[in-house]
């Protein structure tokens, strides 16, 4: 068959996470559940920055950012999951496939970039607290943000480019609950060697630099509270980047795990179920994490609820 012939397609079906009817109710009530803690918990991270003026500083507006794009980043899947669940219907036309591999990958680099960005911010803030003000002043901070928008766009719009360019053939079956862009790229007949090169150059420029400006920047911190001699002095400086080092942990710890296991099964249900984590249960995670283990942020929720 030619490719030629094969590129008018209109439609994926997703198979989701699971295809027994039964489990479709339980299904639909706990991501709804999942989504709507989430939307709230990061929705009220971000009010509670923007309502308390001691939370306008350059960690906390990176954190807003980060709550944003967590927001962003879990609709773009879970809606569509849900109607999808409550129409009992599995379809998702081809636009919008692209549409949904453009969002997520645009969203979850964003959190990708802003996390090293973070950590920079803890690293001045430790290493170099008298010129603190005076590095992450708002220009610095606001082209720094502004960076990490255009990285991920340019991220996503290549990505989705990409999928463009290739032509299908009938079986057009996805083993997951949105258009994961591994698995639509398996589906086409034409050839893929590019869409692979760029994938793996993708992620060695926007998964392995930010992880090695986060090692980078967490070695310095940790050989700078070491040099402090007090124990109280040593504590209150771990207590700054705890949270941070827990999302991190949570993002890159899920995310590797997925794609580590993508490419040691060939079946992709699995690994379907295991994405959960870092879809849906990182961005959920993470107003958590930062709430409870942050006495500003538990301030300015006090603040934002009188």
């Amino acid at each position: 068959m030619e490719p030629g012939n094969q590129t008018r397609i209109s439609e994926f079906i997703l198979l989701g996470l699971s295809e027994e009817a039964e489990m479709q109710p339980l299904l639909f009530v706990l991501f709804l559940s999942m989504y709507l803690v989430t939307f709230t918990g990061n929705l009220l991270i971000i009010l509670a920055i923007i309502k308390d003026s001691h939370l306008h500083t350059p960690m906390y507006f990176f954190l807003s950012n980060l709550s944003f794009a967590d927001i962003c980043f879990i609709s773009t899947t879970i809606p569509k999951m849900l109607l999808n669940i409550q129409m009992q219907n599995k379809v998702i036309s081809y636009e919008e496939c692209i549409i949904q591999i453009y969002f997520f990958m645009l969203f979850g680099s964003v959190d990708n970039i802003l996390l090293p960005v973070m950590a920079y911010d803890r690293f001045v803030a430790i290493c170099h607290p008298l010129h603190y003000m005076v590095i992450m002043n708002p220009k610095f901070c606001g082209l720094l943000l502004l960076a990490s928008w255009l990285m991920s766009v340019l991220e996503s719009l290549l990505h989705s480019l990409m999928v463009l360019r290739l032509s299908f053939c009938t079986e057009l079956e996805i083993s997951h609950f949105f258009c994961e862009i591994n698995q639509v790229v398996q589906l086409a007949c034409s050839d893929t060697f590019l869409n692979d090169l760029v994938m793996y150059f993708a992620t060695g420029v926007l998964g392995v630099f930010p992880l090695i400006g986060i090692l980078y920047s967490y070695s310095k911190i940790v050989s700078s509270i070491l040099r402090i001699s007090s124990a109280e002095g040593k504590s209150k400086a771990f207590s700054t980047c705890g949270s941070h080092l827990s999302v991190i942990s949570l993002f890159y710890g899920t995310g590797l795990g997925v794609y580590l296991s993508f490419a040691a099964t060939p079946n992709p249900k699995p690994t379907a179920i295991v994405s959960v984590m870092y879809t849906v249960v990182t961005p959920m995670l993470n107003p958590f994490i930062y709430s409870l283990r942050n006495k500003d942020i538990k301030q300015g929720l006090r603040k934002l609820f009188n």
